[in-house]
């Protein structure tokens, strides 16, 4: 889909993106391009080149891989003025908690936590030092909305994520610094059909049966359809924008009307 926006809304900001060569991180990275920015993102595989996007192939649940991409962004772009934490996913089995163990368990922990705190503790100084930043960080609604068959793990550690992007906003937003959280609910992307397949693995019947199982889960989407990345990207690039230069410290919910609360 062809993205619309203003090809001045970054121009002349430096955006890193976690995770950005697919999915919402692609999204992600193609709606910044599309306003002008200058971008930077990573992943553990190697990528067909994006025109304008700086990349560097590293692993960011590990604490070497969060310094390779800090030093590149340092030394290509000369900092970072908005950081959108995008990367997150699960690879642990259906079957209930005892299914996991400490290895699934750390690494959830280590993909979708850790390295956004990683990141975050090597990149925000600077912004202090400016007195200016956006940060963007994406949980999801499993962090409110478990599935007790397969995201324990997964959904514990996005609402440590909610939580610590929480706190985190008491301190910087006094500095300068924005920070927000952006929970989506089922993405239309190539990540769910490997999530469907792990669910069928573990329950036995059909792709569709673990479709069903799963929406049976979440309690059906109030919309009848999962979010499209770009839309979910939009959100993110609102977020980082001077149009939303009043809002801290929030979360923005984009489910469809699955989380059926207040």
């Amino acid at each position: 889909m062809t993205i619309k926006a203003d090809p001045t809304e970054f121009a002349g900001k430096r955006v890193l993106i976690s995770g950005g060569t697919k999915g919402l991180g692609r999204a992600t990275v193609d709606r910044f391009l599309a306003g002008g920015a200058r971008v930077i993102t990573s992943a553990r595989g190697d990528l067909d080149p994006i025109d304008c996007v700086e990349f560097v192939q590293t692993d960011l649940t590990t604490a070497e891989g969060a310094a390779s991409l800090t030093k590149a962004a340092v030394e290509r772009l000369g900092g970072v003025d908005i950081l959108a934490h995008v990367l997150g996913g699960s690879t642990t089995p259906g079957g209930g908690f005892v299914a996991l163990t400490d290895d699934h368990w750390l690494s959830e922990l280590n993909l979708n936590l850790l390295a956004t705190v990683r990141l975050d503790r090597l990149l925000i100084p600077q912004m202090i030092e400016r007195g200016s930043g956006a940060v963007v960080h994406v949980t999801s609604i499993q962090s409110v909305l478990p599935l007790p068959d397969a995201t324990t793990a997964y959904a514990s550690a996005k609402a440590a994520l909610r939580t610590y992007s929480k706190s985190i906003s008491k301190e910087l937003g006094p500095k300068g610094v924005r920070v927000n959280v952006v929970s989506p609910g089922w993405i239309m992307t190539e990540g769910t059909n490997v999530f469907l397949k792990r669910i069928q693995a573990a329950n036995g019947g059909s792709i569709e049966d673990a479709r069903q199982l799963v929406l049976a889960g979440l309690g059906g989407i109030s919309i009848g359809r999962g979010a499209e990345p770009f839309e979910v990207a939009d959100v993110i690039a609102y977020l980082a924008s001077d149009r939303a230069a009043s809002i801290h410290g929030a979360e923005f919910v984009i489910d469809g009307g699955t989380v059926p609360t207040v």
